[in-house]
């Protein structure tokens, strides 16, 4: 199945540790079995509400396939990442 995955990285983090979250979030797809298909860096933007009193945070878009049954755990390994403020994954219809 294809998934699309938005989440959203503190503003206080570094570039090293940007760039090692967004790897740890690579390997969370890649142990549950799925392939990477497209990946979009939107950068440091205004969140539309404070979360945890961040008013910012890094953007990152990713698309892959991943089997049904992995999305939970992809979800719970996401939820125990501390630098991850929000996340949303969606399953993606193909026309």
């Amino acid at each position: 199945m294809s998934y699309e995955l938005m989440y959203v990285v503190r503003p206080t983090v570094d570039e090293q540790s940007l760039a090692t979250v967004n790897e740890k979030v690579e390997k969370f797809i890649a142990a549950g079995g799925g392939e990477m298909t497209r990946r979009d860096d939107l950068g440091k933007r205004r969140l539309a509400y404070p979360i945890l009193k961040f008013t910012e945070g890094f953007y990152s878009v990713l698309q892959f396939n991943l089997p049904p049954t992995a999305v939970r755990d992809l979800e719970r390994s996401l939820q125990l990442t501390e630098e991850i403020l929000r996340f949303l994954v969606v399953r993606v219809e193909t026309a």
